[in-house]
């Protein structure tokens, strides 16, 4: 477990919290801050509860470190990582940012550098995965009505 809090990501977290209709959850660690407008939990132990929630989420917004991101990615979430930055004492050296610009370069997660743009990046990933499954439920109803023509 990390010792370390990210107060700047869960600052701007429950403060998107308290302009949206969305449910968010967080975990927020040992972080002292605790979030106003959303639900929080410091950690849990059960791996398949954390694996779930992504699974449920439309985006998930975490740190740049490579087993949040994992986790996140193997259940098909939408991730959005704001890496730890040595700068604010979030981290002992700048490791995440090398891991955050590789998967960046290769399309496998959105990152904020700046955190006063992850309002927006939020807007934008959630706009991609509303329109995403837009076009999954029209390609299934054209499937279908494919379907019932060749039965007919």
């Amino acid at each position: 477990m990390h010792s370390q809090g990210f107060e700047r990501l869960i600052k701007k977290m429950d403060e998107i919290a308290g302009k949206t209709d969305e449910k968010i959850i967080m975990q927020i660690g040992s972080t002292k801050y605790k979030p106003k407008n959303a639900e929080y939990f410091d950690y849990i132990e059960d791996h398949k509860k954390i694996q779930e929630l992504n699974r449920k989420a439309r985006v998930v917004v975490c740190h740049g470190g490579a087993g949040v991101i994992i986790t996140a990615s193997a259940q098909k979430s939408s991730v959005i990582a704001v890496p730890r930055l040595k700068k604010y004492d979030e981290h002992i050296n700048d490791h995440q940012l090398e891991l955050v610009n590789a998967l960046e370069k290769k399309g496998k997660i959105s990152v904020v550098y700046d955190i006063d743009q992850l309002e927006s990046a939020l807007r934008n990933s959630i706009l991609k995965t509303n329109k995403e499954a837009d076009e999954e439920k029209t390609l299934v109803r054209e499937l279908r009505e494919y379907l019932r023509k060749i039965d007919n």
